[in-house]
């Protein structure tokens, strides 16, 4: 039987080995929280609080701003220090709610639910109130992605159980430890599309994971796992969309145009959290990992753990290393400090021993095609490089520039290592920016 995937990827090194076999640990912060008001796509929270007010854990602090925005919650208990801007590890700036923590942890009372007892309009707002967003990167808030516009239409709900970037662990252990809240958390978003099936992608190389999670949506209606082919970027939304239904979309349409919708894995378990047992999400599984890490881990980590505790609860640094990445190798972006707060968006601390990207000699385009026949996006990445060096928009977006997803592919499988992906997404950020002006 044919396996699931799309046209073109990569199969760069996994590296998963180094941190799956670690079952996810509790990590308890010590230094200041830091909580920014932007970490969603869309306006900052609005803070809701002032220096010198008490917090509980769970207390709503900063209030979304808009349509597109997301409520932001205390994840410690404590007294706030200052509101004031620190940098993130993107390298922008946010203004941030600093929090002094008093190792109390006292929570806020959580209201419980039964699925039973909820409306579908009550469970878009309590997902909206309790602040989730999408946790595989792209920070969208999640209520509005449940609210489409043809939700009659909606047909297949996904779950992303791909995690195709290298290194990340975090969604692996979530499926194999808890995969009733994750199966919870799948009933309570078909409760809202009716007509809809609900698949939970993963890649055949996690062999336990697809067991796992097989076992706990046996007799579930409308629910079935999906193995899907080893291959990156397999759990791109676009390629994932593909691979499991046939449906293709483009840079100008939403999975939602061809009746799906895509969700991370810890975004359907904080789902689960936030309708049911009534939680915001304050905390996330986060992989730190890397060969020049001493003890890599998954850890549960409060929203506003700085990264440097991260690294140190994974027992620091065994060796020199030579780059420090938030996120995974492909998508990642590398880190100026680690002296920033955990957000709803990080996956993963990757330290690496060895910065193949600065070691690497750029040379000329030989022409050879590669980047073209791994492209996910079915475009030419070598000629939108060189297309958007001279700052050609127009031709840009005319050869199919702006369907470039970002992945990285190009970039990887480049002889002349050549910085592909990168040259085409400043290019693609200056075009937006532009569409915003007009």
């Amino acid at each position: 039987m044919a396996k699931l995937t799309f046209k073109g990827g990569v199969h760069p090194f996994d590296g998963k080995a180094i941190s799956k076999e670690k079952a996810i640990r509790e990590l308890v912060p010590q230094g200041d929280i830091v909580i920014p008001l932007s970490q969603h796509i869309g306006a900052p929270a609005s803070p809701l609080v002032k220096k010198g007010d008490r917090v509980l854990v769970g207390q709503l602090i900063g209030e979304a701003a808009g349509f597109i925005s997301a409520n932001v919650h205390s994840s410690v208990s404590g007294t706030v220090k200052n509101i004031e801007t620190r940098r993130l590890a993107n390298g922008g700036k946010s203004s941030c709610i600093v929090i002094e923590n008093d190792n109390l942890y006292e929570e806020v009372e959580f209201e419980k639910k039964s699925l039973d007892e909820l409306s579908t309009d009550e469970i878009r707002e309590r997902v909206k109130a309790a602040g989730v967003v999408g946790m595989g990167g792209a920070g969208f808030p999640t209520n509005v992605k449940l609210t489409p516009k043809n939700a009659d239409e909606i047909e297949f709900i996904i779950v992303n159980g791909a995690e195709c970037e290298p290194y990340l662990t975090s969604d692996y252990r979530r499926m194999l430890e808890e995969p009733e809240k994750l199966k919870q958390g799948l009933f309570v978003v078909l409760k809202l599309f009716p007509k809809a099936v609900g698949y939970v992608a993963i890649e055949d190389n996690k062999p336990e994971a697809i067991r796992v999670m097989t076992e706990a949506l046996k007799g579930c209606e409308r629910m079935e796992v999906k193995a899907v082919k080893t291959k990156y970027p397999q759990g791109g939304e676009r390629t994932l969309v593909y691979a499991t239904t046939g449906r293709a979309i483009n840079s100008d349409m939403l999975p939602a145009d061809v009746g799906c919708i895509v969700h991370n894995v810890d975004t359907i378990v904080s789902i689960y959290n936030a309708v049911i047992l009534g939680m915001p999400l304050m905390r996330r599984i986060v992989t730190v990992t890397g060969e020049a890490v001493c003890e890599p881990q998954n850890f549960y980590v409060r929203i506003g753990t700085s990264y440097r505790e991260l690294l140190e609860a994974a027992g620091g640094l065994k060796k020199e290393s030579a780059k420090f990445i938030s996120g995974g190798p492909m998508m990642g972006f590398a880190m100026m400090t680690l002296d920033v707060p955990v957000t709803k968006g990080t996956s993963s601390l990757l330290v690496l021993e060895k910065d193949d990207v600065r070691e690497n000699e750029e040379s000329p385009c030989i022409r050879c095609g590669r980047c073209t026949q791994v492209c996910p996006g079915r475009v030419m990445p070598a000629k939108l490089s060189t297309l958007a060096s001279t700052g050609n928009k127009e031709a840009f977006v005319k050869f199919g520039g702006m369907e470039c997803c970002e992945c990285g592919c190009c970039s990887f499988i480049c002889p002349a290592k050549k910085p592909l992906t990168q040259t085409i997404k400043s290019m693609r950020k200056q075009i937006l920016e532009d569409r915003k002006k007009k």
